[in-house]
Formats: structure tokens, C-alpha cells, sequence
């Protein structure tokens, strides 16, 4: 008999043929009050679950007695209670590496939008606005040749380290819980305290995971610390940044503009004041989307759900 898994994200068809090869799948292509009994009905058999953003915790733990891994397909796993599981003997994944270069296309498409005002600019253009204001009031401000520091030196923050580099000629320095010999060589990357990389940056790029430890790392000190020229790229999580202070910061001119790819809440809300600023360029959390890196990432993840329940260590076995 086939183990029976959970699907509960929209994924390709190659990724779901692949995965009803060898496994009983019950799919669902997103979650909403009409699928949910059934999702919950179906986690009382499940010994596998596979998607992004479910929040695993002790609660829906006890409704899935036979639950043996939980697959994220994302590189994040702050949904998943590690310590809840790993008391349940229930292993967890995710999909490190293969999003790597296309979230580093998407935050440097972030920070080249932000620095050179391309959004609003684009529509200004396109309500006729383009001759009747002087040229200078559009005026954004250089990339190339600037300091970028980076908060965050996994394999997204290296990719992105190696954008500047090789494309921009740019400083780096860069903050991490370790030092990244690699990126030091290959980048000139220079590691520093958060302080001085907040002092010196032209660019600051927030690209930790969320723990507890870097919940809110960024707040009212960290920004007063900044350059009033400096931009600010997060790129993380919206949870990692204090959002008032943020909001704060770019109200009050104490940094110039941001370029987020993440919020607190999300969607974000509509009334949120970041989405009423000519300084602050928006994105849906989409670093990763495009159809090729998807693709990846759930094949990634079904090849981890696979191999736990063939009794093999999944490839990207967090803990």
C-alpha cells in the first residue's frame, strides 16, 4: 500500500505525476474554508505533507497521529515548529540552493528599482506627466561603485554579492552569524559588526532567515544608524524588521527610500503607509516566482517526501 501524503499547494504536473509514481496523493491546489475539513479530514491518515506557509505546531501535529515529514517547498521554514516536531519524531524540508540565483535576480531588480525611482518614473511617464515637471525632481541616485552590505550571507546573500561585484563594481561588506570565506574571496566581501556596515552602507540588504534571534533586528537604532542617502532592500522576512520604525525612518527622512519584497502582514494591508510613499517600492513576496525556479522547488520537495518515507534521509533534512 502506497503512503498516503498531503499536496496542499498548487504544483506542476511533472511534480505531481512524479509523486503519485509512489505515493497515495491527495491534492488540493491551495487551501480556503471549502477544502480545509476535507484537508483536515485527510491529515488523520497522512504520513506526508508537502507545500508552503502551513503553520505545523503542536495543534495540527495531534490532528496527524501518523505524520512522519513535512516538506516545504520554500527555503523559509519559520511556519514550522521544529521542536514540536522533532519531540514527534516527524522530520522536516525544505528547498535550499535551487532558488538561490533567481531571488538574487529579484532583490537586485528591487534595489536598482528602488535607487533609480523606475516604478514611479514609469508612471509618471504613463499619465502624461513626461515634459511638464523638470528633469532634476526625477533624478534617482547611482548604484554602481557604492557600498552594499549585506545581512545575510547564505547562498541568496552570495548571489547577490556576486551581482554587485562583477556587475556594479561595488564595495561589499557584509554582517553574518559566520564568516563566509567564499564570498570574501570571490567578492571582496568584507565582514564587519552590524554597526559599521549600517554607518558605512549606501545599500543595506536584509536577507537573514526569521528566528527569534532576528525577529525585529531591524528597528528604531538600526535605521538612526544609517545614512540619510542610504536605501534599505529587505528581502527576508516582514517580521525581521520593526515596520513602524521602518515607516518611521522613511517619514522622517532619517534613511532615503526602501525597496521590500516582504511585510508583517501579507498580503499587506491596504492601509499600510508604505504603500502611499514615492520612496518605498512594493513586491507580493515573489523573490522566487518565476515558473522554471517553482518547478525546482517542488520537484526538490517531492523528492525529499519520497525519500523520507522510503525510510532514507531526505536530502534537505532541517535539525
Amino acid at each position: 500500500m502506497k503512503p498516503k501524503v498531503v499536496v496542499y499547494k498548487k504544483v506542476d504536473k511533472k511534480v505531481l505525476e512524479f509523486l503519485q509514481n509512489t505515493l497515495d496523493v491527495t491534492y488540493f491546489e491551495d487551501l480556503d474554508p471549502q477544502t480545509y475539513p476535507i484537508f483536515r479530514e485527510k491529515l488523520k491518515t497522512a504520513e506526508g505533507i508537502l507545500g508552503a506557509g502551513l503553520k505545523v505546531d503542536k495543534g495540527l501535529l495531534d490532528q496527524a497521529p501518523h505524520l512522519k515529514i513535512v516538506c516545504n517547498t520554500s527555503v523559509g521554514y519559520d511556519n514550522l515548529d521544529l521542536a514540536a516536531m522533532t519531540e514527534r519524531k516527524v522530520m522536516a524540508t525544505n528547498t535550499p540552493g535551487v532558488l538561490n540565483d533567481t531571488v538574487a535576480d529579484a532583490i537586485f531588480g528591487l534595489l536598482l528599482s528602488t535607487a533609480r525611482r523606475i516604478p514611479e518614473l514609469d508612471h509618471q511617464v504613463k499619465i502624461g506627466q513626461w515634459g511638464t515637471i523638470p528633469d532634476e525632481e526625477w533624478y534617482g541616485v547611482d548604484v554602481h561603485h557604492k557600498v552594499l552590505g549585506i545581512v545575510g550571507m547564505g547562498g541568496i546573500g552570495a548571489d547577490i554579492a556576486k551581482r554587485a561585484h562583477y556587475g556594479f563594481d561595488m564595495k561589499i561588506l557584509y554582517h553574518n552569524r559566520s564568516h563566509n570565506k567564499e564570498a570574501e574571496q570571490k567578492y571582496q566581501a568584507t565582514y564587519c559588526s552590524l554597526e559599521e556596515l549600517l554607518q558605512q552602507s549606501d545599500f543595506v540588504c536584509l536577507m537573514t532567515p526569521l528566528t527569534p534571534e532576528t525577529e525585529k533586528m531591524f528597528g528604531k537604532r538600526e535605521f538612526a544608524l544609517m545614512k540619510k542617502t542610504a536605501i534599505f532592500i529587505n528581502g527576508s522576512r516582514g517580521k525581521t524588521v520593526d515596520e513602524q520604525a521602518l515607516i518611521q525612518a522613511l517619514q522622517t527622512g532619517e534613511i532615503l527610500a526602501a525597496g521590500l519584497d516582504v511585510f508583517v502582514q501579507e498580503p499587506v494591508q491596504k492601509d499600510n503607509p508604505l504603500l502611499n510613499m514615492n520612496n518605498v517600492v512594493t513586491l507580493p513576496h515573489i523573490g522566487s516566482a518565476t515558473n522554471e525556479t517553482r518547478i525546482k522547488m517542488a520537484m526538490l520537495a517531492a523528492e525529499n517526501l519520497v525519500a523520507g518515507l522510503r525510510g532514507e534521509t531526505p536530502p534537505n533534512l532541517l535539525g
